[in-house]
């Protein structure tokens, strides 16, 4: 006798607790399941209204469309997602920023392994509705930059040199992983992950300032800005901050004395 491990809800897997209080949100709670499991256009409205269990007349009062009811679907899912998320990261990477950067590819680790794993909604209902203007595109690509902008708010708590710049290559490489996972079928595709951004977070690292000198007299003066006469010819050359390279010096012709 063969047994299937039932898989969880989006619900339980993100941790909410309250049930759904009326037909509206039982009906938000099955799209998202049937959607993320199956497809946002392989999902017909009445699937939705018959496993949910209420009538047309009861969706209608509630929604006037399918549409209507997928962009429900995606904003809530990207609350659940969200606030679960942050819970995770903070839960095995603790409160320290940087360690929370490096922290998110480990609960994506445990996500891409997880049995409910089938890619991420959001790049699902991006690329089902491709139109930018499409109110469901539009309640997907909201997720992502408010993603992007989580990263970039990490990445200036941890000090980190550009973080608008390291928040764009930081969500290049989490949806270059998503991509790996799903489309690869890489199970280790955050670590992968992880370890690039450990070399991005050095990169990123800010750069100190060399100390002074304490051999350098005071009163040395500073012949960089050495006085040129009028004539154009300097009494003593300035010393230029480093030496440029030889390719680039002008080939000097050598004078015979006799």
């Amino acid at each position: 006798m063969t047994t299937s491990t039932r898989c969880k809800t989006a619900a339980e897997l993100f941790g909410v607790q309250v049930s759904p209080r009326n037909a509206r949100d039982r009906l938000i709670n099955t799209a998202i399941d049937l959607c993320y499991r199956h497809g946002f256009n392989a999902v017909g409205l009445d699937q939705i209204i018959a496993q949910t269990g209420v009538t047309k007349t009861t969706f209608y009062k509630h929604f006037e469309s399918k549409d209507a009811l997928l962009v429900e679907a995606i904003r809530t899912r990207d609350d659940w997602e969200s606030s679960a998320w942050k819970r995770a990261v903070k839960r095995m990477a603790g409160h320290d920023p940087r360690d929370q950067l490096l922290g998110a590819f480990d609960v994506l680790d445990a996500w891409f392994n997880a049995p409910e794993f089938g890619g991420c909604l959001f790049i699902n209902a991006a690329a089902e509705f491709p139109n930018p203007n499409d109110p469901i595109h539009q309640a997907a690509a909201g997720h992502k930059r408010r993603t992007r902008d989580w990263f970039c708010s990490l990445a200036r708590k941890a000090g980190l040199r550009d973080p608008e710049a390291f928040a764009d290559l930081y969500t290049a490489t989490v949806e270059g992983v998503l991509i790996m996972r799903h489309v690869h079928g890489r199970d280790d595709a955050a670590r992968m992950g992880k370890a690039m951004v450990e070399r991005l977070i050095r990169e990123f690292e800010p750069v100190e300032s060399p100390s002074p000198d304490p051999n350098q007299s005071r009163s040395s003066p500073d012949r960089r800005h050495t006085s040129v006469p009028r004539s154009g010819v300097s009494n003593a050359p300035p010393i230029p901050d480093a030496p440029p390279p030889s390719s680039a010096l002008p080939r000097a012709r050598a004078k015979t004395r006799r």
